[in-house]
């Protein structure tokens, strides 16, 4: 059964944290693929900060095209909103049964994981690769045996804050894959 690891966000806008991360989960064996899930709406986010879904999808597909075994997804998009992870697992196992998930999240949302919808059925059914988050320490011995945190290095910076350095009209280089930083200069993405 091929495992595919799960990575959900709003991807807005992608980074090259999004990407290294992929790649560390694929480069230490956690998973033999990785779906960068493109969400158009997380629940636990405000709608009005997010650009347009197909914008960001088509961002994603740009930053990973080259990279074998990572590809944005826009399976989310036939599902009803705001997107529940529970639902989207639950969706992926019923379309592709020949597949195994993994749900990949950062520290910060395992933190907050116990709020999720359905978090119990999902911890139950799914593993779970967690990722480092700046402040936000998880002890890798009071994890469930199902949940995996991994070693990767960490990112100072988030999508927020390349939105707000974009905004400010400051410098983001090497934050992004220059597909995407093409994409949003030649569109006038995160101006004010």
């Amino acid at each position: 059964m091929k495992r595919t690891g799960i990575f959900g966000g709003s991807f807005n806008p992608i980074h090259n944290g999004h990407i290294n991360l992929a790649q560390n989960i694929l480069n230490q064996g956690l998973a033999d693929e990785i779906w960068l899930m493109v969400t158009p709406h997380n629940p636990l986010k405000p709608i009005k900060e997010l650009l347009d879904e197909h914008v960001r999808l088509r961002m994603a597909r740009h930053a990973v095209h080259s990279i074998p075994g990572v590809e944005a997804s826009d399976f989310e998009f036939s599902l009803p909103c705001p997107s529940y992870s529970w639902q989207t697992l639950r969706e992926l196992k019923n379309t592709f049964p020949e597949r195994s998930f993994i749900l990949i999240i950062g520290a910060d949302n395992w933190k907050l994981f116990p709020k999720w919808k359905n978090s119990k059925d999902i911890l139950m059914e799914y593993e779970i690769i967690v990722y480092p988050r700046p402040g936000y320490a998880i002890e890798k011995d009071e994890l469930p045996d199902n949940v995996h945190l991994i070693e990767a290095p960490l990112f100072t910076w988030n999508s927020s804050q390349i939105r707000e350095r974009l905004a400010n009209g400051e410098d983001t280089t090497g934050m992004m894959p220059p597909e995407v930083v093409d994409i949003i200069k030649n569109n006038n993405y995160y101006k004010k």
